[in-house]
């Protein structure tokens, strides 16, 4: 009877992965970082988790002149792992293609840390 328990336990364990699976969006692949440029921008990037753009003082100021208070949405736990691209489409618009743009600009123009 145990070995019936732990199989209906297993499988409900392997539903409720594959259906967190298909709602979760698979996080991106990293970009291919020029080595160069990596060792002298320590800044987070555009395509880096919500998350490090929040815990770097300066892409903070970024983030909160476009979306401010972004780090104290109800649901940030949720999505600080994933970067604003990902985001963007579950954001009912908060996050447009040009915010996005205009963040990039924004992160790219800070000084080299």
């Amino acid at each position: 009877m145990s070995k019936t328990l732990f199989a209906a336990a297993a499988a409900s364990l392997l539903l409720v992965g594959a259906a967190s699976a298909q709602t979760a969006p698979a996080p991106a692949p990293a970009p291919a970082q020029d080595h160069a440029h990596a060792e002298h921008h320590a800044h987070p990037t555009i395509d880096s988790p919500i998350e490090a753009l929040v815990n770097d003082p300066a892409t903070k100021a970024v983030l909160e002149k476009h979306l401010p208070g972004m780090d104290k949405h109800p649901a940030y736990g949720q999505f600080k792992g994933m970067s604003l691209r990902q985001l963007a489409p579950y954001s009912q618009g908060a996050i447009t293609d040009e915010k996005i743009a205009a963040i990039d600009a924004d992160l790219k123009a800070l000084p080299e840390a």
